[in-house]
């Protein structure tokens, strides 16, 4: 029997002549956590896939050997078979089947005569959330009635369903809570316990230090260590993901915000199922020519809300009053505020950024398409120079402006989304988790540029989860709890406790 569960050797993929993966080889051991580490588009998503035969057996090159035999597996469903089981970032589910269904999906129980067993699988898919430590899921509800969190560990759920001896867990904390993630981890502890091996990616450190055994760095699609966790810390995996050392993770300004140019006043929102709620209560704000203003606060605090309301984008009833340069402003829907001087780059940039099926240049353009169309034709020539000239203002890595945008790394395509609202050249740019899911290369690209815009004048609000981000870029920070203003802050020398203490209402 081999030392080692899986081992992928000199693996090569190309897309159209660009090698994302150039010979690279990694040897896991069973019941081992592997944290894989690289930046946007250093070729981690495109190994998973390879491993979990997305990209099937004969389009790469190289050998997967699994549990000391070759695999080349044509299909997912045959790698599932063999124990190894993907969670993508994007989960999987489909909303309006139950939870049990959704744990069962391709797998199903059926009676004789080929009837579905619902009360097994009913059953089954709660000894398997009990497994987990899950009690307050009722497994006959839809999985829309519950959140990310608790989707993200139905999924987990599903996995062990179909007996995984391999979980490739990608980005699984992107969209969850601090107590939902410790819940995660706990599990992934348990999990290992019993033998499971895991490939862990996360572009949040503080998680892959806990629960990995072994660091395994990639860079521009090569290997470039195997090191055990012992060995490392969280700066030296900064230092092998982009080959230098990060010292200074937020860049160095020296801007100092102007007079004040905007105001929100008295912004409600009531929630979209139940309008007896409000999720944003009555808040006001002033925002300074050049100012970063950060907003923090808890998940479902309303903050996405908040800014939407102002954007004009929010799906529920809400009142919002948008003054600039003491003028009211019409933002009654996103049109009208980008036309009014207002940008925004949403949160959810799978459904509210991108449109998948066109190519990275055409999605940067969509905002300003007019100032390209002449008669009853878009001038292409004038459009193409455009995107060029933007791809290199932002550092987008695209092998060319013509690739789908599915085709990129989170990071770029949130640079591209941020390129779209750019066009516009706004006078505020409203950015709700401009790095959530982008690695720290990207990170630095983004704060960099929110940096210089705002040196250019540009008043930013920038809504964000992590809170040293907020105070990494900050002038100022609102703090927003259950709906309500609970804090305004002029970010000098802030500290996370007095952040978090508004937050939670704490504060002496």
């Amino acid at each position: 029997m081999s030392e080692y569960l899986l081992e992928m050797r000199n693996i090569v993929k190309e897309f159209g002549g660009v090698r994302a993966l150039n010979g690279i080889d990694i040897k896991l051991k069973r019941g081992e956590c592997a944290g894989l580490c690289g930046e946007n588009g250093a070729g981690k998503s495109t190994l998973m896939k390879v491993l979990s035969a997305v990209y099937p057996h004969g389009t790469w090159d190289g050998e997967i050997i699994w549990d000391g035999k070759p695999l080349q597996a044509q299909s997912i469903r045959e790698t599932e078979a063999a124990g190894i089981v993907i969670i993508h970032q994007e989960l999987m589910l489909v909303p309006e089947l139950s939870v049990a269904e959704n744990i069962f999906l391709g797998n199903e129980i059926t009676l004789p005569g080929g009837r579905m067993d619902y009360a097994a699988m009913n059953r089954r898919a709660e000894e398997l959330l009990k497994e987990l430590n899950i009690n307050d899921v009722n497994v006959v509800l839809p999985v829309k009635q519950y959140g990310g969190g608790h989707q993200q560990l139905i999924e987990i759920a599903k996995a062990l369903n179909k007996n995984a001896r391999l979980l490739i867990l990608d980005e699984p904390s992107s969209s969850l809570t601090a107590n939902e993630i410790k819940v995660l981890l706990n599990i992934i502890h348990s999990l290992k316990a019993k033998g499971v091996t895991c490939v862990y990616i996360s572009h949040k450190l503080d998680e892959v230090a806990d629960i990995c055994d072994t660091i395994i760095t990639i860079r521009d699609g090569q290997h470039i260590a195997t090191t055990p966790m012992s060995e490392m810390n969280i700066d030296r995996i900064i230092a092998q993901m982009v080959g230098r050392e990060m010292t200074q993770l937020y860049p160095q300004r020296e801007h100092t915000p102007g007079e004040v140019i905007f105001e929100a006043r008295n912004v409600t929102c009531y929630d979209v199922d139940n309008p007896e709620r409000k999720r944003v209560d009555d808040i006001s704000f002033k925002l300074r020519r050049g100012e970063i203003l950060g907003i923090a606060g808890l998940v479902g605090a309303g903050r996405t809300e908040l800014v939407s309301a102002i954007f004009g984008a929010y799906p529920g009833d809400y009142q919002a009053e948008v003054w600039y340069n003491g003028q009211k402003l019409d933002t009654g829907s996103p049109m009208k505020s980008i036309r009014n001087g207002l940008a925004m780059v949403p949160e959810d940039r799978k459904h509210h950024g991108i449109v998948p099926d066109l190519g990275v240049g055409y999605n940067m353009t969509l905002s300003v398409l007019k100032d390209f169309s002449r008669a009853t034709r878009i001038d292409q020539e004038a459009e193409l120079a455009t995107i060029r000239q933007e791809i290199k203002a932002v550092k987008l890595k695209t092998s060319s402006p013509f690739l789908p945008i599915t085709g990129l790394s989170g990071g770029n395509q949130q640079k591209a989304v941020l390129s779209k609202m750019l066009l516009t050249k706004p006078k505020i740019l409203i950015l709700d988790e401009p790095t959530r899911g982008v690695d720290v290369g990207a990170k630095f690209e983004i704060y960099q540029l929110m940096f210089d815009l705002a040196k250019q004048g540009m008043s930013i609000i920038m809504v964000s989860s992590e809170l040293a981000e907020v105070l990494g870029i900050s002038d100022r920070v609102l703090v927003i709890g259950e709906g309500k203003l609970r804090g305004d802050f002029v970010n000098d020398n802030l500290s996370q406790e007095t952040v978090l203490a508004a937050a939670l209402d704490q504060a002496h």
